[in-house]
């Protein structure tokens, strides 16, 4: 199928500032971004900004998504001092609020939680100040593992949902509607201070009602934070924009969790799980 035209409205410049600062310090590090291996929209915004969402655990994936452009395949061993790289590359970025994500490894027995923990532990020590956001996998319905990045202590715990109910198995075909709601869930019990976050695409194929259940569930697992963002095709060969949704009603959708009760939504066609992280979270604390 010949990909869609887009709309006027998910047509953008490009930055005015250079990117190849934060490609350097990447480099330098030996560091992968979640912005660059899921070709991310908002790639050259945040990297001209000194901004990016360290990809831990490589950059090979055990699962392949129908929406997500990371490589599936046989990833290497973790690398033991990939948090001490990370901490270095943030704080020479300059970063006041630092995000984490990582591929899926089911192949490990904690799905790399024991490195998520590191990192929040190295960003503690090398930039004291910093808050720290982590984006995680649903670690197989791991509870062990979920709680030892949970217990690290991380400022903003994310879980993404992706999709509505009905769309889990086309969307995500190896994750778990009622298992991610879970996640999110245990680690508001295990720290019930802690901001929790999740977010998910529109334009897949969902039906408001479905959205408005979605934005329910999470809300009943006590979620702070949502995020609502345009499902853009990274490769010809995965799944089919629907719906391209048009501006206005993200504003809906943004009233509509806040009515609920999150305390800070953040929807839009660009909008991202970790795009304007740091401020997000500084609103949600307004």
């Amino acid at each position: 199928m010949m990909r869609q035209r887009l709309p006027v409205w998910l047509k953008r410049s490009l930055p005015e500032v250079s990117t190849l600062n934060t490609q350097s310090i990447l480099d330098e590090h030996r560091l992968s971004t979640i912005c660059e291996s899921a070709k991310c929209p908002n790639r050259s915004e945040c990297y001209s900004h000194n901004t990016a969402t360290f990809l831990l655990l490589g950059d090979v994936c055990t699962r392949s998504c129908s929406f997500c452009s990371v490589p599936p395949g046989k990833p290497k061993l973790p690398e033991e001092d990939e948090p001490v790289r990370v901490a270095m590359a943030a704080k020479a970025l300059g970063l006041k609020h630092v995000v984490v994500t990582s591929v899926n490894r089911d192949d490990l027995e904690n799905g790399g939680a024991h490195i998520f923990a590191g990192t929040i532990r190295e960003i503690r020590k090398l930039i004291p100040g910093a808050t720290v956001e982590v984006l995680t996998p649903d670690f197989c319905g791991n509870w062990d593992a979920v709680l030892e990045v949970a217990h690290a202590g991380p400022d903003v715990f994310n879980h993404n949902m992706e999709t509505v109910r009905r769309l889990y198995s086309k969307v995500r075909p190896r994750a778990i509607y009622d298992r991610s709601l879970e996640l999110l869930a245990r680690v508001k019990q295990a720290d019930p201070a802690m901001i929790t976050k999740s977010g998910f695409m529109v334009g897949v194929g969902e039906t408001d009602e479905e959205v408005t259940e979605l934005l329910a569930d999470l809300r009943k697992v006590n979620c702070d934070i949502v995020t609502v963002g345009q499902y853009l095709q990274p490769l010809d060969r995965k799944m089919d924009i629907v719906d391209f949704v048009a501006p206005g009603r993200f504003v809906e959708i943004e009233l509509e969790s806040k009515s609920m009760g999150f305390r800070e939504a953040y929807c839009g066609p660009f909008v991202r799980s970790s795009y304007h992280a740091g401020e997000v979270y500084e609103r949600s604390h307004s």
